[in-house]
């Protein structure tokens, strides 16, 4: 999609977005679709529903992009975050993975189930929001404003060290294709085929599951708005003489071909690049968005993301009359909250994403990080759920240690022999 001039062509990059971004706002909304949800119905109930719903979300969203990228329609070797990267940094994708699961616990949700609760009248998640906002602000440093980031600071001095750099992208069909000798683009469509099909056969092998409209909704829709935001943002350019160039080769020569500083955006060489929704940096970028009193130039994909799925989440629950005030039960529940903003704002940024933005977004693009991920966080949101189960029943005899050890033994992490609580 070309068009005449820069202005036009980023309208259409932001406004596409917001429009799906609402979409996807009601769907959720609707179907309940929820990471932490599915994760809660599956330990506590033995039901895998929901989980389907989302590993369908995944496969869809993956079969869209081999396609799109068979066809030659999208690009994703330069991607914000940058998925198929080379550095494999194992140690932040686990560790932030995890600590963004038991964030989620904590929280009530992951990054867009809070967008979603916000949506819906509940004033615990605007707490939340805030605090992952002002982390992410700080740990990514969207807008190039800060002479370092917490991350560069605090982090990068000792997480270097676990990272791997490798001779490819490391999306699975670059990785295989290198030992081959085959290309990554015909490995991505024999692996990610072979992905889809094991995926669609767990999911639809599920008689109840079949008869779940909503579940099944939700994942076709939701991995289909994962693949449009792929597609907009990737196709988007602007006519030249030299020809058609994209958003970020047209900021790159801004002033070459510009003849003022008036409507260019603010990290537009980074915040331009092909993306798809994720939703822990796009709240830092909020809080810059915010801080820079609303300017235009600080409206990024992330931002206009950030407020569909709010609009969109709001407008579903006025129409099913659901929209509820909604305040903090104790101190409990308040600092409870806290902390689960705390963490999934550090967790998220160290994973590079939340539940959606590695989950669908990155397993789209086949990134091994990606998988990390989100076995981290569906891990780390297991055992907190666990260990949270253990208290409740067995109340002061469930010490911290005893939980933890207990709940690793029903998670198969450790023998049999280390279990201190009865089973529940």
């Amino acid at each position: 999609m070309s068009f005449e001039s820069f202005l036009s062509a980023q309208s259409f990059f932001l406004w596409s977005t917001f429009v799906i971004a609402v979409i996807l706002g009601i769907v959720v909304n609707k179907t309940n679709f929820c990471t932490m949800g599915a994760v809660s119905d599956l330990v506590n109930m033995g039901d895998a529903g929901r989980l389907r719903a989302w590993i369908l979300a995944a496969t869809v969203a993956l079969i869209g992009v081999m396609v799109l990228e068979a066809l030659g329609r999208v690009d994703l070797s330069s991607t914000l975050p940058p998925y198929r990267g080379s550095e494999f940094q194992w140690g932040r994708y686990i560790l932030g993975g995890v600590m963004f699961g038991i964030g989620m616990t904590f929280a009530s949700g992951c990054g867009n189930k809070t967008l979603i609760r916000m949506g819906g009248g509940n004033i615990k998640s605007l707490f939340v929001f805030v605090v992952i906002a002002v982390i992410a602000y700080y740990m990514v440093d969207p807008f190039k404003e800060l002479p370092s980031t917490w991350y560069q600071s605090y982090f990068s001095p000792w997480l270097g060290a676990a990272s791997i750099s490798l001779d490819t992208p490391q999306d699975i069909g670059s990785i295989v294709g290198n030992w081959f000798d085959v290309s990554a683009m015909t490995m991505r469509l024999v692996i990610g085929g072979l992905v889809a099909l094991i995926a669609l056969r767990y999911i639809f092998r599920d008689a109840e599951f079949r008869k779940s409209s909503d579940n099944i909704m939700s994942g076709i829709v939701i991995g289909l708005i994962v693949m449009l935001a792929w597609y907009f943002t990737s196709t988007t350019s602007v006519s030249t003489e030299d020809g058609n160039v994209s958003l970020t080769q047209f900021y790159s020569e801004w002033d070459m071909v510009m003849d003022s500083e008036e409507g260019k955006p603010k990290n537009g060489s980074t915040n331009l690049q092909p993306q798809s929704f994720t939703f822990i940096s796009p709240m830092g970028q909020m809080f810059g968005y915010v801080g820079s009193s609303l300017s235009s130039a600080f409206l990024t994909f992330g931002v206009v993301s950030v407020f569909g799925v709010i609009l969109g989440s709001f407008l579903w629950s006025i129409i099913t009359r659901s929209f509820r005030i909604e305040w903090f039960n104790s101190f409990k529940d308040f600092y409870m909250h806290i902390i689960g903003g705390v963490l999934m704002g550090f967790g998220g940024v160290l994973g590079l994403g939340c539940t959606i933005g590695q989950g669908i977004t990155g397993v789209s693009t086949l990134a091994l990080g990606s998988f990390i991920v989100f076995a981290s966080i569906v891990f780390g949101s297991a055992l907190t759920m666990k260990i949270q189960y253990y208290q409740m029943v067995y109340e002061e005899e469930a010490t911290f240690i005893k939980s933890l050890l207990s709940s690793l033994v029903d998670m198969k992490v450790l023998p049999s022999g280390m279990r201190q609580l009865d089973a529940i």
